[in-house]
């Protein structure tokens, strides 16, 4: 089974590093490849560019074998599309290996409003992680697909290469990379709520307005 995780990760921080370990657990594989994307379509421009954000996400797994980074949607020009992506993958992995992209509920929630989002099931599974204070709208597209896809456990995933959606609950670490901008670019330290090495590197290259000197 191949997993990946993608998003902008701008930056990386212990939140999303927790929750790829968690997945990687839950679905019983060996490793879950994080993908950040080159330019978000729903979402302005990075807080750091995307050579940036990928040398800091390089740095937070390099010590962690259950984790790798897929640099492919960096090496393509214009946005970063989900469909582009789990094409991509279907054609390397082949027909029959099962492919499972992980979402949150917040992000869910709009898929209908993805491009191509109709293919989407066709390529992959969907493992949808539960956010607190985010709901699905009942009547909504997604909820709907959700009720006809939803897999009853993590090794349904494993019987077919694509079309099921599993909802997950796991601990999440109350950090977001908005938070963390905020509080760097008011000159706070953002030490513990991501790995050492990019915490240092942010201020070592003064990343989303952080000071070269003060607060470590």
């Amino acid at each position: 089974m191949h997993v990946i995780y993608g998003g902008t990760f701008d930056p990386v921080h212990h939140g999303h590093l927790r929750l790829a370990l968690e997945i990687s657990d839950r679905l019983g594989v060996g490793q879950v490849s994080l993908v950040p994307c080159h330019i978000p379509p729903h979402r302005g421009d990075t807080g750091a560019s995307s050579e940036q954000r990928l040398h800091l996400l390089t740095l937070a797994v390099a010590d962690e074998p259950q984790l790798r980074v897929d640099e492919r949607e960096l090496k393509r020009s214009g946005a970063s599309y989900t469909a582009d992506t789990l094409r991509q993958l279907r054609n390397e992995l082949g027909p029959d290996a099962p492919l499972v992209m992980v979402v949150g509920t917040d992000a869910f929630g709009g898929f209908d409003r993805w491009r191509e989002w109709q293919q989407i099931p066709e390529l992959a599974h969907i493992v949808v992680v539960r956010r607190p204070g985010s709901e699905l709208e009942p009547s909504g597209v997604p909820a709907r697909l959700l009720a006809e896809r939803e897999a009853c456990d993590p090794e349904a995933l494993s019987s077919q290469p694509c079309g099921l959606i599993l909802e997950l609950n796991p601990p999440l670490l109350d950090i977001s990379a908005t938070g963390i901008r905020e509080r760097i670019a008011d000159g706070r330290s953002a030490r513990y709520l991501m790995p050492d090495s990019v915490w240092f590197e942010i201020r070592r290259q003064g990343l989303y307005g952080a000071c070269t000197a003060g607060n470590f």
